[in-house]
């Protein structure tokens, strides 16, 4: 199993780093993206950590811990710029927190995430079809999330990604050891999404080409 959208105590999450890993260790699972929400106040802060703590955990563990972010709740007109800083930072996957239906999410904050060239734009919400279109050209991994409220979309998501041939993954945006998916509960959430039995094993597949392609 993989999860690449998770969220420790260093934003709104219930965990150390050190013990999501290893509820994640103890699941079997092989890779975990640590992507603590970030703005402009806190990002300096929160990913010299991160990649401190999974340069540590990556010496002892058997989960392969990335250290990233995800950008939230940041006016689009500044997301380019900070999505720029988290790299130069060491953040080796950048999340961006999507225009979900049950947040408040500044409109355009899609389209500016994907023209920034994040990897994965989180639970998009009813992401518009140019956008689709443009995430698929550009190469930015569209989420289907696990997480109450933002799965609300998944249908929809899934459905245009689809079409129009933008690549999917499948995360858990994990805030508390209840949020951590069984591989029984990501194939019930992937099948949920409209995409048929199959969908996992692709959303897998997706998630390691991402983690190739970063690391």
């Amino acid at each position: 199993m993989i999860d690449l959208h998770t969220h420790s105590l260093f934003s709104d999450g219930e965990l150390l780093p050190s013990e999501l890993v290893r509820r994640l260790e103890d699941m079997e699972y092989s890779c975990v993206a640590i992507t603590d929400h970030v703005d402009s106040s806190s990002l300096d802060f929160v990913i010299p950590r991160l990649v401190k703590v999974a340069k540590d955990l990556n010496q002892r563990q058997s989960v392969r811990v990335i250290p990233g972010v995800e950008i939230t709740h940041v006016h689009p007109e500044f997301m380019e710029s900070l999505v720029v800083q988290s790299r130069e930072l060491g953040a080796k996957i950048v999340i961006v927190h999507g225009e979900t239906i049950v947040e408040p999410v500044a409109k355009g904050t899609n389209r500016a995430a994907i023209l920034s060239r994040v990897d994965i734009l989180a639970h998009p919400g009813l992401i518009a079809v140019e956008d689709i279109k443009m995430a698929a050209e550009r190469g930015v991994y569209l989420e289907i999330s696990a997480r109450h409220g933002h799965c609300l979309t998944n249908g929809y998501v899934a459905r245009l990604a689809k079409e129009f041939g933008a690549k999917l993954v499948l995360n858990s945006d994990a805030h508390s050891p209840h949020d951590l998916m069984t591989r029984q509960f990501a194939q019930m959430v992937a099948q949920g999404s409209g995409l048929g039995k199959n969908a996992l094993e692709e959303m897998l597949g997706n998630s390691r080409d991402l983690i190739n392609k970063i690391l």
